[in-house]
């Protein structure tokens, strides 16, 4: 909607990751600088972690766009829980290979295989794999075992692995020693500084045909870098909105009560449950206190796994039915009152009605 209204080519701050739209940050130049001396390295591991919307996959896509087809076989998949036979499968159907009710043994000479073909092509396999902070420690020593594939002295495959912060920590395990020795390179992406959000966004707006309006103000861009921390997704997420906003109200400048009314929008329609102070902790009944604490995002409840939203409805269906009974009692009460008084006729004075209603009342 408002790309024709401020005579964009395309939408600027689209969420799905688009290499054309690679903004190279100093992190992200370091990150990039990274992924390319691997490639040109050929072997190991090398590892690329940020927060989630920092950015990764982006970057991944965008070298993966600039590599040469007839010397680099790239594949990219995203990474659930796969334990070892099953990161195995996902391999094989990411090379393009049917892996259904295979055995483990079976696999591996597949992927062995396949790697050994294209080495005679004159080519090698790059695995990008997503979400790695997901994988296990013997999935990623699986990993680790595929990497001594090699076609002579030369390795025939080579491994990207982008994660959250928490894989970080995981790559400390005592376990992933022999793992850790195969990372030729990690980088930890973080957030863009107050400078770089405002040329961020920037960035994107000129890759659409922006010139200069709508015009953003220098305060406006301290309160979108405040917002967002820096985040490059939640600054896309939040920037489409305030463009969205801009449209509506038909602003031609955004200043820093504009960027306010958004917030306090977004804020409205998706609260964030806020932690009580302790001196409010300590001062509430124990059933008070369940009111204003946050509920986690899962908890076990007879040994199954009841996320907040679930528990939240639950308790509305229980209400709903109470509510449902109340009016049922409420509605018997009223026709035996009607009957009462069809029955009496003109022998109930007001006073005996009211009587009646108040003798019915006190048996709820």
């Amino acid at each position: 909607m408002y790309e024709q209204f401020y005579g964009f080519t395309a939408k600027p701050f689209r969420l799905t990751p688009d290499p054309r739209f690679l903004f190279q940050s100093k992190g992200h130049s370091k990150a990039l600088a990274y992924l390319r001396y691997g490639i040109e390295l050929g072997e190991g591991f090398i590892v690329i972690t940020g927060e989630v919307g920092a950015g990764k996959t982006t970057l991944a896509r965008a070298v993966m766009a600039r590599l040469s087809e007839e010397r680099v076989l790239a594949v990219q998949f995203v990474a659930t829980r796969l334990e070892p036979e099953d990161l195995l499968r996902a391999i094989c159907d990411a090379l393009g290979m049917n892996a259904k009710g295979l055995a483990k043994a079976e696999l591996l000479r597949r992927i062995e295989e396949f790697l050994l073909a294209r080495a005679r092509e004159g080519k090698r396999v790059l695995l990008v794999i997503d979400e790695a902070q997901s994988l296990p420690a013997a999935s990623l020593e699986e990993l680790r075992m595929l990497s001594n594939f090699q076609a002579g002295e030369r390795p025939i495959l080579q491994s990207f692995l982008l994660g959250q912060g928490e894989f970080r920590q995981t790559l400390q395990s005592s376990t992933l020693e022999q793992f850790r020795q195969r990372v030729i390179a990690a980088y930890h992406l973080g957030p863009l500084s107050r400078d770089e959000t405002e040329h961020y966004i920037e960035h994107r707006l000129k890759l659409v045909g922006w010139k200069g309006e709508p015009a953003i103000d220098g305060a406006a861009y301290d309160r979108i870098h405040e917002y967002t921390e820096g985040v490059p997704r939640r600054i896309n997420t939040f920037c489409d909105r305030l463009f969205l906003y801009g449209c509506l109200e038909e602003l031609k400048r955004f200043d820093a009560a504009a960027v306010e009314e958004v917030i306090r929008e977004q804020d409205a329609e998706l609260p964030v449950a806020s932690t009580p102070s302790p001196e409010l902790v300590e001062a509430l009944e124990p059933s008070e206190l369940q009111k204003v604490l946050p509920l986690p995002a899962a908890t076990p409840v007879d040994g199954k796994m009841v996320t907040d939203a679930e528990r939240r409805l639950v308790a509305l269906e229980k209400r709903l039915n109470g509510l449902e009974k109340r009016l049922s009692e409420d509605h018997d009460r009223l026709m035996r009152l009607v009957m009462m008084a069809v029955v009496m006729g003109d022998r109930m004075d007001t006073a005996e009605l009211i009587d009646f209603i108040r003798s019915v009342n006190g048996k709820k």
